[in-house]
């Protein structure tokens, strides 16, 4: 029987063991998947912390419940280990290591490296191994192919590799690992079989396709397409403000169209391991190949802008009421990079933090799933959101719009607020009616319910605060488009 056919009888009968290298965000929901289907299975990390918690049956991922893992775990399917030697006796190894972006930009593989020499070492006919990590195009050929033959074995013949590009969505409730289709491409024919029989086990729909390659530029096509729309609507965000309009209700009325628009809406920048990262592992690549991609890189400008925007939002909002950064008390809702999660990886609010910090100001928090933020400029503790500590704040700057904030206590008892994700109500009684506080959007003049001195007023020349005859319009038109009088 060759070694494929073996492979696939296991896979069949639910009798392969599952290996997975990396528990964290990716690598536990997938390991306690296959352990939920029937799969003997058994993660791997170099973090013993994270290891005996999953083996006392606990969970380090909001996503998963401890129930899940301690449920696996009782019934004797799943188990961890730091023993990485342990690899040789798992039928199938799918990877889900970090691949960040060093310091110069460039890709940061070591951990796949690192993976790939634990796997080398004990690599045995009949396994399948399948790279989860978002990567470069040309990684599954270029880099695991060659590690893993080192030992004398061959591709696609006596042992099978294939990459699956990761869609976990932390914080999603209705999307998991089960129910968000998978994309699967095999070395092989007989790779991507085997790749898609697995995963056929485990996910309610597999998309195969016809490389590695395919697979992997289908991963960064999907985060590069909301990376620079992202870019769009945050470049709009500024022009808006330039004109005085509020970009919360411009998108809200594009919305309305049933077609030929996607809804995309602006913020403090972008977070996560995705969006800010896996658009540059495309730019390094087609950088070595003497191709510049330009969308990517002007939208990875736009927002890596957004946060020094934010701040100078805030410093023109204090300026208004005649306080100046430097010495302003800013409490920040939120440090998380998205609602739900207690996710700080890349957020914006670090560089706000940062930037706010330079200025003087002095900032505290407050994150339901954040307790500490570790920071260079000295460590940070979540504050309880109360009546108090919003009315010493000079400033309340919305960074995260996490759904468990009383944002009625929040209107009613902040001073100046300053809401980058546009999510506080728009008119009294809306969700709430402001109380004293001056609520100013992204863009755009402070919203209705403020003070009157800051009440928005159709054509008004935001800069001067005065009406614009119409002279002086056609004028910088004219000069805007080059025609100088």
């Amino acid at each position: 029987m060759s070694h494929r056919e073996a492979l696939r009888k296991k896979i069949e009968s639910g009798t392969a063991r599952v290996g997975v290298l990396g528990l964290g965000y990716v690598g536990l929901p997938v390991v306690t998947a296959f352990s939920g289907a029937g799969f003997r299975t058994l993660g791997f990390d170099i973090d013993e912390r994270v290891v005996r918690r999953v083996r006392r049956g606990d969970s380090h991922i909001g996503d998963v419940p401890a129930r899940t893992v301690a449920a696996a775990v009782e019934s004797g399917l799943l188990d961890a280990t730091t023993d990485f030697g342990r690899l040789a006796e798992m039928d199938a190894v799918i990877i889900c290591v970090p691949t960040p972006l060093g310091k110069t930009g460039d890709p940061d593989v070591s951990h796949i490296l690192d993976a790939l020499g634990h796997i080398r070492d004990g690599l045995r006919p009949g396994q399948l191994i399948v790279l989860e990590s978002t990567t470069y195009p040309g990684t599954t050929r270029e880099l695991l192919q060659p590690e893993l033959e080192q030992g004398g074995l061959t591709a696609g013949k006596e042992f099978f590799v294939a990459f699956s590009p990761e869609r976990v969505d932390p914080g999603n409730p209705t999307y998991t690992f089960t129910n968000t289709p998978k994309v699967v491409g095999g070395l092989t024919a007989s790779c991507r079989e085997l790749a898609d029989g697995l995963y056929e086990k485990v996910i309610d729909e597999v998309v195969s396709v016809s490389s590695p390659e395919v697979a992997e530029l289908t991963k960064l096509l999907e985060n590069t397409f909301r990376a620079v729309n992202i870019g769009l609507v945050n470049e709009m965000a500024v022009i808006a403000d330039r004109l005085g309009i509020d970009i919360g209700e411009v998108v809200e009325a594009a919305a309305t169209k049933p077609y030929g628009f996607m809804r995309f809406t602006p913020g403090p920048g972008l977070g996560g391991h995705c969006l800010p990262i896996d658009p540059q592992y495309l730019a390094w690549k087609m950088r070595t190949l003497q191709y510049r991609t330009r969308f990517i890189e002007l939208a990875a400008e736009v927002n890596a802008e957004m946060p020094r925007y934010v701040v100078d939002r805030v410093a023109q909002a204090l300026n208004r009421h005649r306080r100046p950064l430097n010495g302003s008390r800013v409490l920040l809702l939120g440090v998380a990079y998205k609602p739900g999660v207690g996710d700080v990886r890349e957020s914006p609010a670090l560089d706000v933090i940062e930037l706010l910090r330079r200025q003087g100001s002095e900032v505290s928090y407050h994150d339901p799933f954040v307790p500490r933020l570790a920071l260079e400029g000295g460590n940070l503790e979540s504050q309880p959101l109360t009546a108090e500590s919003l009315a010493s704040s000079h400033a309340t700057v919305v960074i995260t719009d996490h759904p468990q904030v009383d944002y009625g206590l929040v209107l009613e008892r902040a001073r100046i607020i300053v809401d980058t994700r546009n999510g506080l109500p728009r008119r009294p009684g809306e969700q709430g009616e402001p109380g004293g506080a001056v609520l100013y959007p992204l863009s755009g003049p402070a919203r209705e319910g403020s003070a009157p001195d800051l009440e928005p007023v159709a054509g008004v020349d935001p800069g001067r605060g005065k009406a614009i005859p119409f002279d002086e319009v056609a004028r910088r038109y004219r000069m805007s488009a080059g025609d100088q009088p």
